[in-house]
């Protein structure tokens, strides 16, 4: 769920004349976004790599940040020249508490949201991030808990709890999926609140690398080499989770920074909530997931609420890094 934050990017004169290429790159942002959410449920239920080894979440998880450290670091040398990777070392141990308990957290908790429940339910829940945000904020006494900020955390409680089917009878509730998702966006919400001075003193791009090097490198440790060489992933398999990498986080963070050269905040942050739209629609269309009325009632809801909150803040959050 990409947001953004006024520090990320100076628009240019161009961003007057022409927002409509604004509106097209963070699009095609959250298209990429939205296609990787559905294609890692494909993969959860089989119908990709059919009789192969089962990738689980960690592996693509794992895979997807690896792999997407492994191409951003060429890019940004050859981009920006070896300055881009200066950073403080206190900045730099903030870094890697971003990467661990933020990103590779939400990451890995999105993924097993969506493997025990659905892509809707996953993507919906994790929308609530900003909402809790707003409750650090304003506990912190870093916000004023102002009549639409109230009205937008009370629409994104009941959105989620339409969503997750709490006012369905006969609805079975994955326990387990609502718990993952819950810690997706609690992780998330970490990388938020942790990270937004990163961006502030240090080049968007820099941060964003030491956060996922912080988090690969703790992948190595959960999950070292030999145990991925015993697992006997295919050629095949590889070679997709490569291209997972790209469709899924190098490719659409070009598109979204891209994106913000010629959009506002507010404007982005509306754009950005056609991810979940495309997500959910993937999902109903190729993994045949099914949606109740009630729960696009509560996904509107939810949606409305994260552009209510965001429309509150001077700068939001960082762009999510899942």
């Amino acid at each position: 769920m990409p947001s953004n934050s006024s520090a990320i990017e100076v628009r240019g004169p161009a961003a007057e004349k022409h927002p409509w290429r604004g509106y097209f790159f963070i699009a095609a942002a959250t298209f990429c976004w939205g296609a990787a959410a559905t294609f890692g449920k494909a993969i959860f239920n089989g119908s990709l790599f059919a009789g192969h080894v089962l990738i689980s979440p960690v592996v693509l998880t794992q895979a997807r940040t690896s792999f997407t450290v492994l191409v951003l670091g060429p890019l940004l040398l050859l981009r920006f020249g070896r300055g881009i990777f200066r950073i403080g070392r206190r900045d730099l141990g903030l870094c890697a508490l971003v990467g661990t308990l933020g990103v590779a957290c939400s990451n890995y908790f999105y993924y097993l949201a969506i493997q025990k429940a659905t892509v809707s339910l996953a993507i919906t829940v994790q929308y609530t991030a900003p909402v809790w945000v707003l409750f650090y904020m304003v506990a912190r006494g870093r916000e004023r808990p102002t009549l639409q900020k109230i009205i937008a955390v009370f629409i994104a409680l009941v959105g989620t709890a339409l969503v997750i089917g709490l006012f369905h009878s006969n609805v079975r509730l994955s326990v387990i999926g609502v718990a993952a998702s819950l810690l997706a966006s609690f992780g998330y919400t970490f990388y938020n609140i942790a990270g937004q001075g990163l961006v502030t003193r240090n080049h968007q791009l820099t941060v964003m690398f030491f956060v996922l090097l912080s988090a690969a490198a703790m992948w190595l440790i959960v999950n070292p080499p030999w145990r991925l060489a015993e697992a006997h992933y295919s050629g095949q398999q590889w070679e997709f989770l490569f291209l997972f990498a790209c469709l899924s986080m190098v490719l659409p963070y070009i598109l979204y920074f891209t994106g913000l050269k010629y959009l506002d905040p507010t404007r982005a942050v509306v754009t950005s909530c056609l991810e979940p739209v495309f997500a959910i629609l993937f999902a109903v269309a190729f993994v045949h997931e099914t949606l109740r009325p009630l729960q696009v009632l509560g996904i509107a809801g939810v949606l409305a609420a994260t552009v209510m909150v965001q429309m509150g803040h001077k700068s939001g959050p960082l762009p999510e890094v899942v």
